[in-house]
């Protein structure tokens, strides 16, 4: 997928770019960067409308069952927004590594390992330390372990100038076997059948939000993406990471100390991905099954590039993806579709987006002549 990380970037500075400029061409560059955002995404559900009249589903009940379930219901929507949280650092782990020009691909190994880590200590934790010391701890070892799985891939594009694609790719492999191994055999509960780690007591776990089901941690990842946005648009490290996205050769030129800032901003990524592990096992989950991967990382990417790296955005799409993660499952069930059909979907949506960037990069290009 060929993307100019250094225009997209600039899009959560829109309003920006285009005070300047006459306010009829500011409104069609706002509402050009709308299209752009909600235009794959509308796209995708029509293609996947089509897709659903194909295998005999009628595609409004389909829809119709997910907003039921994800939206409406009380208990669906608390789902989505307990779903939320991990997603959300997700997200703020891409929008950070993508601002900087840096391709992190390995959230997924990132994540897993922070959660494997926290399942296995956090039960061991809440027997010597209050309950509120164990969460921070455990979210700590979350964040920690993310960052290590980065090292690797952060010092080769940092200071042999090896591409980072290649490198998180290749140590989401080994990340996610580790992990595997990791329950299988050094973190295993001998007093289950199943391979998994031990359980975090439910009461043990991150503080349900009022009288609901709702884990505090949406709270923990709407402060880390608000958090990311704010140091991207507003200090000075966050405009020194867009300028190294944009031109590293011109930061360099600059001053700019740009591979430990690249190292930063891996270890920010990649910590990030770990701490999306970890609020997943302590709101969430509890443990971690051999060979679970929900592959959250990729996922989220191409939601990341709609909302132009725009923290604000980005909370309504992943609210959306949430939605429709947890309204599929029981939309599946009665309509007969298969279960991973939403991520059919989303292949859609990232093969749109990279067609929407490719065009719209042309129509820059020709600006420009």
């Amino acid at each position: 997928m060929s993307m100019d990380i250094s225009s997209v970037a600039k899009g959560g500075e829109a309003t920006t770019k285009t005070t300047a400029a006459p306010s009829g061409e500011a409104l069609r560059e706002r509402l050009h960067t709308v299209l752009l955002s909600v235009g794959p995404l509308v796209a995708a559900l029509f293609i996947a409308s089509l897709i659903l009249l194909l295998m005999g589903a009628d595609p409004l009940a389909y829809y119709g069952y997910i907003v039921k379930r994800g939206l409406l219901s009380p208990t669906g929507l608390q789902a989505t927004l307990t779903g939320m949280g991990p997603l959300l650092l997700i997200a703020a782990s891409l929008i950070v590594a993508f601002r900087a020009g840096v391709w992190n691909l390995g959230g997924d190994a990132q994540f897993l390992l922070g959660a494997v880590f926290v399942a296995a200590t956090a039960p061991l934790l809440v027997q010597v330390l209050p309950i509120w010391a164990t969460l921070i701890v455990s979210l700590a070892i979350g964040a920690v372990a993310g960052a290590v799985w980065s090292i690797v891939p952060a010092l080769l594009r940092a200071y042999q100038g090896v591409n980072e694609i290649i490198t998180t790719m290749m140590m989401t492999f080994l990340g996610v076997s580790l992990a595997n191994v990791l329950v299988k055999l050094l973190f295993l509960d001998p007093s289950t059948t199943v391979p998994q780690t031990r359980t975090l007591p439910v009461e043990d776990r991150l503080p349900r939000l009022f009288d609901t089901t709702v884990s505090s941690g949406v709270l923990i990842g709407l402060a880390a993406i608000l958090i990311v946005h704010f140091v991207m648009a507003r200090t000075a490290f966050g405009l020194k990471l867009r300028v190294v996205g944009a031109n590293a050769r011109a930061a360099v030129h600059a001053g700019l100390p740009v591979s430990r800032l690249t190292v930063a901003v891996f270890a920010l990524s990649a910590g990030l991905s770990g701490l999306s592990g970890a609020t997943a096992i302590l709101g969430q989950y509890g443990n971690v099954r051999a060979d679970w991967n929900p592959a959250y990382s990729l996922t989220i990417v191409p939601l990341v590039f709609l909302a132009r790296f725009n923290g604000f955005a980005t909370i309504a799409f992943v609210f959306f993806f949430s939605m429709l993660s947890i309204g599929s499952e029981s939309a599946a069930r009665r309509m007969g579709v298969p279960n991973y059909f939403t991520l059919v979907t989303m292949a859609v949506l990232l093969i749109l987006l990279a067609i929407t960037e490719t065009l719209d990069q042309r129509r820059r290009d020709r600006k420009r002549v």
